[in-house]
């Protein structure tokens, strides 16, 4: 989809009066020439077309990377920023980050609705087209209720373009019923669309994508046996598979390979996302390390033995705590002795006296580690003028996903360890031990548990991953940690960042607040508990 002229409307097609004037009455005849009326949309297939283009403008993007960094996993790098203040507990309903999620979410809600309100005004016989048409609206306004759900638990199903004094009369509705709608609509959705599409079409909602998001809808819900059942369904297409290079996923010679079943789609100078500005090391042009790993996710990731590194007999070595470890931590974490884009080595050691040292910069790592996917050679010459896509729905987390509902209900067959050991050596670069047969429930919990974490890495999962175990409380409180490097006398020291300690409070902190501006302006709006 990444040839679409994108087209700006607020809320997607805005209403126009004409302007009248007693001096000219042929005014009254001419249109606008800087928007569009409604009276002048609506008539043909690529009208529709385009309106279905500009649907895709309010998916997640950069944002996916705020919400592993509210997590053990990852780090918000300068304490000024709006998520910090989420990270360390220390928010309410007046967080501009809570507001913003909230916004953006219903926003693209509304857009769909107007849409699905108005696209059957086109005249078309191609009746398949304007039903796929429907059918991408309709899971685009599911992928926002997902996020609503998990983000704020009961909130206001609205299913029509409804208008201001009705906004300010609406009721949250449970949190089964917005899964239960989430459900109907993907399924619904799933029948009108195409399982592929041409390479010009490329980034639009397919089958497998509104499977893929029911999937991962009802896993999130705690249905598991409607996680597994879509999971499969997804698997028996035989349209996807997993990239043969962990390495080379994130990359844009590997854009739109067979296992990305959703993406937001970018253009460089066209239609541009600033991923290396945002994620790269500070020596890298000054970019902005906004996001970054933890230690807490590095020693997650096993020995090529397959062993986690806590394991005496690991062969893990803490002065040389990189090597022979999953190569997926070494493609997704700039780790020290790396190549960066620019052609140096990265060295974020205090003592190292590089751009990159921990403590040279507010805006370098704290941690002394950097996130590698989706930063490319190729984007350093303009770091703020990216062309790669973000993926936010791949095949390996449907693998996941049908592994871990299939544990959940104890259904513990070959197809669970077939679906694991896909993902842990089902690629040319990436060969961990295979999952014996024998391995318990428990056993195998933990193991998808600790796959997703590393796997999804980055990639917008996590944060609801450890909201539906309910483990955050466990492990995000306390400070943030990073790099094991020498010190000058060869002691081995780790890096803390300064004055980080992190709450989470389960009482209140599994659910966000329902934004202030948003009960100030419909009173109706109850708020979440503790809040």
């Amino acid at each position: 989809m990444k040839r679409i002229n994108y087209i700006l409307l607020p809320f997607l097609l805005a209403v126009s009066g004409l302007i009248f004037t007693a001096c000219d009455r042929e005014l009254l005849d001419t249109a606008p020439n800087d928007r569009l009326s409604e009276n002048l949309f609506w008539k043909t297939e690529n009208d529709a077309r385009l309106a279905a283009n500009s649907l895709y403008t309010d998916l997640d993007s950069t944002n996916i990377f705020s919400w592993d960094a509210m997590t053990d996993i990852a780090h918000t790098n300068q304490p000024f920023d709006v998520q910090a203040y989420v990270e360390l507990g220390q928010y309410d309903a007046t967080s501009a980050k809570v507001f913003g999620e909230w916004a953006k979410a219903y926003k693209g809600i509304r857009a769909c609705n107007y849409f699905l309100e108005n696209v059957d005004k086109v005249t078309s016989t191609n009746t398949t087209l304007i039903s796929q048409f429907k059918g991408e609206a309709r899971a685009l306004r599911a992928y926002q209720y997902v996020k609503l759900a998990s983000l704020f638990g009961d909130v206001p199903l609205v299913t029509t373009a409804i208008s201001l004094d009705q906004s300010r009369t609406l009721a949250r509705a449970p949190i089964t019923q917005i899964w239960d709608f989430v459900d109907k609509e993907l399924s619904e959705a799933a029948g009108l669309l195409p399982t592929t599409y041409a390479a010009t079409d490329k980034g639009r909602f397919t089958k497998g994508a509104a499977l893929g998001l029911r999937a991962r809808a009802n896993l999130l819900a705690g249905r598991y046996q409607q996680a597994a059942d879509a999971a499969d369904q997804v698997i028996k297409l035989g349209v996807y598979g997993l990239n043969d290079s962990y390495e080379k996923l994130f990359t844009l010679a590997a854009e739109n390979n067979k296992e990305v079943l959703l993406d937001r789609q970018f253009i460089k100078d066209t239609y541009p996302v600033n991923v290396f500005n945002l994620l790269a090391p500070y020596s890298q042009k000054s970019a902005n390390s906004t996001y970054v790993p933890t230690k807490a996710l590095v020693d997650m990731y096993e020995t090529t033995s397959g062993k986690l590194i806590t394991d005496a007999t690991s062969g893990y070595d803490p002065a040389n705590p990189y090597t022979n470890r999953d190569p997926r931590l070494r493609f997704s974490v700039f780790l020290t002795g790396d190549v960066l884009p620019s052609g140096i080595i990265f060295r974020p050691e205090p003592t190292s006296g590089t751009a990159d040292a921990v403590g040279n910069t507010y805006i370098a790592s704290t941690t002394g580690f950097n996130i590698k996917k989706y930063v490319n050679p190729e984007d350093y010459a303009n770091p703020a003028n990216n062309g790669i896509n973000i993926i936010l729905l791949r095949y390996a987390e449907i693998l996941l996903t049908y592994a871990e509902a299939k544990i959940e209900l104890n259904q513990l067959d070959a197809t669970v360890i077939a679906a694991i050991n896909a993902v842990r050596n089902g690629r040319s670069d990436v060969k961990q031990p295979a999952i014996g047969s024998t391995a318990s429930q428990a056993d195998l919990r933990a193991i998808v548990r600790r796959e997703r974490t590393v796997e999804l890495a980055f990639e917008g999962q996590h944060l609801f991953d450890i909201r539906r175990w309910k483990t955050a409380e466990s492990v995000i409180p306390g400070p943030v940690y990073g790099i094991t490097y020498k010190t000058a006398t060869g002691a081995l020291a780790t890096v803390q960042a300064v004055a980080v300690n992190r709450t989470f409070d389960k009482s209140r902190h599994y659910l966000w607040p329902i934004p202030q501006k948003e009960r100030n302006l419909t009173p109706t709006l109850t708020q979440n508990p503790g809040w």
